[in-house]
């Protein structure tokens, strides 16, 4: 091993995991493959993570990971190889090559050590691929991580770092080396403004999994989304929550965008809770209405769909009679989510009817539900998820439609209310009425 590599002794979980050379010539029972195929990890964090790679990172496979600068790309990738070097209690310790061409040696040790690691990890800065493979193959180590991919050129190919050409063929280089060593490799990638990941579209192709980290600018949550895997769904979502001391798993996803309420205070009128998927994960999410009466038509949007939100405000003037043409209509979805999905319809029409009415609607009451143009009420996909994990975090009743009502058991649903509607005008009577005859 080269004196350039730097190897730091940091304490975390560990993979599993002891690299395994496959003959592509010859045949390999699934068997044997299923056996050794899944690194799978342990702990809060671990779990997450396993969660968004299918199980676990699949020896030999080339992940990317994209995200916005500082998002916590970086921090993500050394608290995985972390957790890959020190392994379990069944194996022997695997360790892993970080390397940055954006970095310092001394810049990365810096990090691991604000982030407590202690595993073996080893530590190299350069930009030549080659370079980095020939360090890699003497140590044979349980994963390589490159950041960036962006960064890093190969001899003899036309361009700069970061060209097409060069990220293609680094990228390919990179691919050949984790299908023939079977030592799985994990790439940073930077993003566009437009949000894609930098360099050909074919980058995505080479890859087996392509990863997401998404968070708002001033929040300290971090979402990590598959949008690609050869190896599990595609479909899937990890939640953390950045802090000093790295990323943390977050326990309570699903009422994390919860904010403190006070029973049927009058600072509520126009609030709503919605039951929304993404991916597997069950999020409940608050819905802003304010209704201002002598502003006529004046409507401003925030996290909703315009076109989505006119519909819903207009199904509301004719088939629930509400006089909204007379009112300034604002809507917003608290903590700066964008709403894409129909299951949030009926939340959103129940919070503009809180503010028209002006009557607070408890917060121990959600919705879901599709909204028709004749003011009917739809099914909306995953309903029994959606309703029962509203049921686990103590609500009193759940506003769904008469058809979901029906298809919905009685078990785990004991200590909540479910009441099934046909229409909005429904909906009304249930919630709004009752309020008001307390």
């Amino acid at each position: 091993m080269s004196e350039s590599v730097a190897n730091i002794c940091l304490h975390v979980m560990r993979v599993s995991y002891i690299p395994i050379f496959y003959d592509t010539g010859h045949l390999v029972s699934i068997y044997t493959y299923r056996e050794k195929c899944k690194c799978h990890r342990s702990g809060p964090f671990g779990d997450e993570v396993s969660r968004v790679f299918g199980g676990g990172l699949v020896p030999g496979s080339l992940t990317l990971i994209g995200g916005d600068p500082g998002v916590g790309k970086s921090t993500l990738l050394l608290q995985i190889a972390a957790i890959i070097a020190k392994g379990d209690s069944d194996g022997e310790a695997c360790p892993v090559v970080y390397v940055s061409g954006e970095e310092s040696v001394e810049q990365i040790g810096n990090r691991a050590d604000r982030l407590r690691i202690e595993s073996d990890i080893y530590l190299y800065s350069s930009n030549d691929v080659e370079d980095i493979l020939k360090k890699v193959q003497y140590l044979s180590p349980g994963a390589l991580i490159v950041d960036s991919i962006q960064t890093v050129y190969l001899k003899g190919i036309m361009g700069s770092p970061g060209g097409i050409m060069q990220v293609k063929e680094c990228t390919s280089a990179l691919l050949r080396f984790a299908k023939k060593t079977n030592i799985p490799v994990l790439l940073i990638g930077h993003v566009t403004k437009s949000g894609d990941i930098a360099g050909p579209r074919v980058l995505e192709h080479i890859v087996d999994v392509v990863l997401y980290m998404e968070g708002e600018k001033y929040s300290s949550h971090r979402m990590l989304r598959a949008v690609k895997n050869r190896f599990g769904s595609a479909d899937e979502l990890g939640v953390f929550e950045m802090s000093h001391s790295g990323l943390q798993a977050v326990s309570n996803a699903s009422e994390m965008f919860l904010s403190e309420q006070l029973l049927d205070s009058e600072i509520l009128a126009g609030l709503a809770v919605a039951v929304i998927m993404d991916g597997s994960r069950t999020f409940l999410i608050e819905i802003q209405a304010l209704c201002l009466s002598g502003s006529t038509g004046s409507r401003q949007v925030n996290g909703i769909q315009q076109k989505r939100a006119d519909m819903i405000i207009s199904v509301l003037i004719k088939q629930a009679g509400l006089r909204l043409q007379e009112h300034a209509v604002f809507l917003n979805v608290v903590s700066g989510l964008a709403l894409t999905e129909t299951a949030g319809d009926l939340a959103i029409a129940a919070a503009i009817c809180s503010s028209c009415l002006e009557i607070p609607i408890p917060n121990d009451i959600a919705f879901i539900g599709e909204i028709g143009l004749g003011g009917e009420l739809r099914m909306v996909p995953r309903m029994e998820k959606r309703v029962y994990t509203v049921a686990k975090l103590g609500y009193r009743m759940c506003i769904v439609p008469k058809v979901a009502e029906k298809a919905l058991g009685t078990e785990g649903l004991e200590k909540m209310e479910v009441v099934g509607c046909r229409n909005l005008k429904e909906v009304i009577n249930t919630v709004f009425l009752n309020i008001m005859r307390r």
